[in-house]
C-alpha cells in the first residue's frame, strides 16, 4: 500500500521534551507499521531536552540551522544535511542562528 499525503495535511502533534516547536505527522506507524515521518517547526528558541529513544530517528534540515550534541559529541547541520541517531543514544537539539529551523524527522520502530 502506497501512502500519499500532500502539503499541508498531517495530524498535530507535541513532542515530548521539546520546546517552542510546531509539528505535522505526515505518517504514522499505524499507517506504516514501523515508521513515522514528521515536519517540525522549530522557533528560534526552541530545540530538545538531552534524552534518549528506543527508536532510530534520522533528522533531515529542510531550513535553517540546528545543533544536534551527544554526551561526547556535537554536529552543526544546516540545509540539506542529515544526521542518523542510533537507538538508546543521548542526544538534545538546539536551533541556530536565531531563525526558525525545518526539519523532517524520521522515526523507525524496532
Amino acid at each position: 500500500m502506497m501512502i500519499s499525503v500532500k502539503d499541508a495535511e498531517g495530524k498535530q502533534y507535541d513532542a515530548a521534551k521539546h520546546s517552542e516547536v510546531y509539528g505535522l505527522q505526515k505518517i504514522t506507524e499505524a499507517e506504516s507499521k514501523r515508521t513515522t515521518v514528521c515536519y517540525s517547526y522549530f522557533l528560534p528558541n526552541g530545540g530538545a531536552e538531552m534524552c534518549s529513544s528506543p527508536k532510530e530517528r534520522i533528522y533531515y534540515v529542510i531550513k535553517g540551522s540546528i545543533t544536534v550534541c551527544g554526551p561526547d559529541e556535537k554536529h552543526v547541520l544546516n540545509e540539506g544535511d542529515l544526521i542518523y541517531i542510533a537507538p538508546g543514544e543521548e542526544r538534545n537539539m538546539v536551533i541556530n542562528g536565531g531563525k526558525p529551523a525545518e526539519v523532517l524527522v524520521t522515526i523507525v520502530t524496532p
